[in-house]
């Protein structure tokens, strides 16, 4: 029997002034006791939504507009609140997504356990002790505030408090996003322990397709508002049924191959505040043919699970954008644009964050520094860019000492050196215009007048893939998706003309079948314009994928690097191995 029931199950957004929009439509599945399921998708697809409205936590303007949700019997469309209280946690409980933010920053680790027990009338004991070690923390984590402990902690605390009433049934909503891939690891591999060892059931949303199928016994695929593949996990990664499914699929490969390609999605989901016809995924499919632009395909048996596709039984054809991998070995002539030097950068309490790390940038070429968080990848970024000095060591811009820049000097100098934030929803300002975010570059760099600096501003939008540019110039990142988003930042930051390009973690916070996408751009804009580029990254298939050589850093210190294709393909640190070993393996 299923534990969780969900049938025609619809939420609509009614905001004030707008169109509502019908976020998930339509949507049926079961969970049985015990299931791990996963549920995938790019953003913007609903899956949040829908988990919301699994345990009736949406906010308005979302409601839920039509069908049930049933959870042992209890119908928690219906339910009153204090059914509602008496369920959460202790029957039905979630990781939220961010949940590296979830923890009530005024209270201690301990207090957040004693709220929850007490909640629901229980004793705690030495509960909390017990849960933290069931998640390999040291209870001395009981008397820390959320700041003092690390995202993974953080993470494995958040875990702690979903099981902490043994429920039987737990809603994951990226659960690991924004952890490195060993974090990452060891979390995913604790759950997975943890779910088989207590037996309660998972629903497991996420846009990382590789972590989904490999954690999960079947998967669910969602588009637009709508399932459009259900099928075992093992039985996806030998068939996708939906070319979408397929596409997503695509954008994986296994990094120490000796030949990779990886594949996006082209185009947009559909806009569904408008009247939708036909297929939604008709628009970016290798596959349409003129039914699917008039008649809206059915969930329905296939394979070994469901799909959505009028041409499920024909032979798949290969979809999206293939980007192959770097397998260049040829060393950089000419001079280095940037030359670092034995460079030391110590902090106030001991604290060496860089030790004695060299290397060069050169003209068309891509150097990825590859690491955990801490390893010292974004110190270096700091000293690279001027942001910081080195204690020790050199930081050369051709004759130019960076280290010993100030004011106007150092203003000057960074023009020639631009940053790509991690997080394009935080790089830009939420209540200025992209016109106004690459002009203001544009002005203070190169001097331009409003009118010189707006027709630039247009042509840096078609140089990343925003054509035509008059369509987002007057839009606020809000009104952008995430890939949007990005490529408007690394026009930002080719607006000043600069040598050389630092991207930190420029692909972590993206879905799956953007990442590719905007890897693909950065390379031309490498290969093309000559930029020097610095790829700042814990996951060693983008830069096997960018990077023409990869420095492997752990505790500041560089213990491996070379061509790309060589240090990956015959990796010898143990370090490097245990980032390599880290990688999901969907297929």
């Amino acid at each position: 029997m299923a534990l969780l029931e969900v049938r025609e199950l619809s939420v609509t957004y009614r905001p004030r002034d707008g169109v509502p929009v019908r976020a998930v439509d339509r949507v049926s599945f079961d969970v049985a006791e015990g299931e791990f399921v996963g549920l995938l998708g790019e953003s913007g697809c609903g899956k949040s939504t829908l988990g919301n409205a699994v345990l009736r936590l949406l906010d308005k303007p979302a409601a839920i507009t039509g069908g049930t949700v049933v959870f042992d019997g209890t119908d928690i469309t219906t339910a009153r609140e204090e059914t509602l209280r008496s369920m959460r946690w202790a029957r039905i409980s979630t990781v939220f997504q961010s949940s590296m933010n979830s923890l009530n920053p005024v209270i201690t680790v301990g207090a957040q356990f004693e709220d929850t027990f007490q909640a629901h009338g229980i004793d705690p004991g030495h509960r909390a002790a017990e849960l933290l070690a069931m998640v390999s923390l040291d209870p001395v984590v009981l008397r820390r505030f959320p700041h003092e402990l690390s995202g993974g902690m953080k993470q494995r605390v958040a875990l702690a408090l979903a099981l902490a009433l043994s429920p039987r049934f737990v809603l994951l909503d990226e659960p690991t996003t924004g952890l490195d891939v060993v974090v990452q690891r060891s979390i995913l591999d604790r759950l997975r322990e943890l779910q088989v060892e207590l037996g309660f059931a998972v629903l497991f949303i996420s846009h990382d397709l590789g972590t989904v199928m490999e954690m999960a016994d079947r998967v669910m695929v969602m588009y637009a508002g709508e399932i459009v593949e259900d099928q075992p996990a093992r039985a996806m990664t030998a068939a996708q049924l939906h070319p979408y499914s397929r596409g997503l699929l695509g954008s994986y490969a296994d990094p120490r191959a000796a030949q990779i390609s990886v594949t996006y999605v082209p185009g947009r989901p559909p806009d569904l505040s408008r009247e939708q016809r036909g297929c939604r995924f008709a628009a970016r499919c290798p596959m349409v043919v003129d039914a699917c632009l008039s008649e809206h395909p059915e969930l329905l048996p296939a394979g070994q699970g469901l799909a959505r596709c009028l041409m499920v039984d024909s032979p798949a054809i290969p979809g999206g954008f293939a980007v192959p991998g770097r397998a260049r070995v040829d060393t950089a002539e000419g001079p280095p644009v940037l030359a670092v030097r034995d460079v030391v950068k110590d902090y106030r309490g001991g604290t060496r964050a860089v030790d004695k790390v060299s290397f060069d940038l050169h003209s068309g070429r891509v150097t990825a520094l590859v690491g955990q968080s801490g390893s010292g990848k974004t110190t270096l970024a700091k000293l690279v860019t001027g942001i910081e000095r080195p204690t020790e060591g050199s930081v050369r811009f051709g004759a130019t000492d960076v280290g010993a820049l100030r004011g106007r000097k150092l203003r000057a100098y960074r023009r020639h050196v631009q940053l790509v934030f991690q997080d394009p929803f935080a790089a830009l300002n939420p209540t200025s215009t992209v016109a106004y975010a690459l002009s203001r570059p544009l002005r203070n760099h190169l001097g331009l007048s409003a009118a010189e600096a707006g027709e630039r501003a247009a042509d840096l939008l078609e140089v990343v893939g925003l054509a035509p540019a008059a369509q987002y110039l007057d839009k606020l990142p809000h009104q952008l998706s995430g890939g949007q988003r990005q490529r408007v930042v690394i026009a930002r930051a080719l607006a000043p003309e600069p040598a050389i390009l630092v991207a930190d973690e420029p692909i972590s916070m993206l879905d799956v079948s953007i990442r590719a996408e905007i890897l693909e751009l950065l390379d031309r804009l490498a290969r093309d314009r000559g930029i020097a580029m610095l790829y700042i990254t814990h996951d060693l298939l983008s830069a096997r994928m960018l990077a023409d050589e990869v420095l492997v850093l752990s505790e500041g210190r560089v213990v491996e690097g070379g061509p790309t294709l060589r240090v990956i393909r015959h990796a010898e640190h143990a370090y490097t191995k245990l980032l390599l070993d880290a990688l999901p393996k969907p297929v």
